[in-house]
């Protein structure tokens, strides 16, 4: 077992690298493939209306005028160590790790991320809960008694569920329950002021994302339950008596959770990184409303930084959906 988390880290560690890579050649190199100038791109990291004196201190903090290979070298280097900024009477040090100095705004894009990075946990970790356990409680339901009323309804939701856009959900449950009748809350409060207060914030927020995906993982479930049911192991352990309850849960569910375990580090890993739509419609200060912010500005390096957090965050996913095979399959560990 310690060899293979061995074996899965070191490969993470090398998937970043490659990701650092891609993030450097999207933002820096396709540009220039594109004829974008050095002058060009350093212009989107001050944002609207700069100086050419500007964009002169821009290029030489960030070597836009060097050789690619040392672009991306100074690159790694100030997410490792930090790097320095001379913005001409002053000098700043972008402390490590340093994701990209907002020159439009002079502050670092890391703090930034750091500091809205609760409410964007609280989101994601709370609408995974609901979606997880519905959706997983869903279809084992349709898929005990397929062709039932109970199998047309859930499944009719299920479809409902992944045809309408966040966007739509969205505005309506703040229609309904937050202007219409105000049940909810309108502005986000953090955990450590008011538990109750910030549940009741995000409520509608967990229910809406919990519409989305709760409907992928109840087919799913439901798929892979049909599918495991019909086995012969199944078989075998309701022929020497075992419980319904414990065939179902023990070794059906069970030997059904590989694809969900798969999409589930994939989504929680994306929405960690932030859920643009959604904290955009409810009016949440977390990650994705920094990146539209950044987008909005045309000031770069908070779109830098968002895409880099969340390559990571889909990146430690992985590792630990690897992890999780591991432990619910222990043949995975030979691979």
């Amino acid at each position: 077992m310690i060899s293979y988390i061995l074996r899965r880290t070191f490969a993470a560690v090398i998937l970043l690298l490659v990701v650092t890579a891609v993030t450097f050649a999207i933002f820096f190199l396709l540009p220039r493939m594109a004829g974008q100038t050095a002058d060009q791109l350093a212009q989107q990291y001050i944002g609207k209306s700069p100086t050419q004196a500007d964009i002169a201190a821009v290029k030489q903090n960030l070597g836009l005028d060097q050789p690619l290979y040392l672009q991306y070298w100074h690159f790694i280097k100030g997410i490792v160590v930090g790097a320095t900024y001379d913005l001409g009477p002053t000098t700043t040090h972008c402390n490590a790790p340093c994701f990209g100095y907002s020159f439009k705004n002079h502050v670092e894009v890391w703090p930034q991320l750091t500091s809205r990075l609760p409410v964007t946990l609280s989101l994601a970790l709370g609408a995974a809960v609901m979606w997880l356990v519905s959706g997983v409680l869903i279809g084992v339901i349709s898929a005990l008694k397929p062709g039932s009323f109970f199998d047309r309804a859930f499944m009719g939701v299920a479809l409902a569920g992944v045809s309408l856009p966040m966007f739509f959900t969205g505005n309506l449950a703040l229609l309904l329950f937050t202007y219409q009748w105000p049940i909810f809350g309108r502005t986000y409060v953090p955990f450590t002021e008011n538990p109750a207060q910030w549940a009741n914030t995000l409520f509608p927020a967990w229910c809406s994302l919990a519409l989305l995906y709760s409907a992928i993982y109840a087919r799913l479930t439901r798929s892979g339950m049909l599918e495991t049911m019909n086995e012969d192991f199944i078989r075998t352990a309701r022929a020497k008596g075992l419980r319904e309850r414990k065939v179902v849960a023990r070794h059906g569910l069970r030997a059904a959770l590989t694809p969900i375990i798969t999409v589930f580090g994939m989504d929680l890993g994306l929405l960690l990184g932030g859920a643009v739509i959604t904290e955009s419609v409810f009016s949440l200060p977390g990650i994705g409303q920094y990146a539209v912010q950044g987008i909005t500005d045309n000031d770069l390096p908070p779109i830098l930084g968002v895409t880099l957090l969340a390559a990571l965050f889909v990146v430690i996913a992985n590792l630990l959906v690897d992890l999780l095979y591991a432990a619910a399959d222990p043949r995975v560990r030979l691979s």
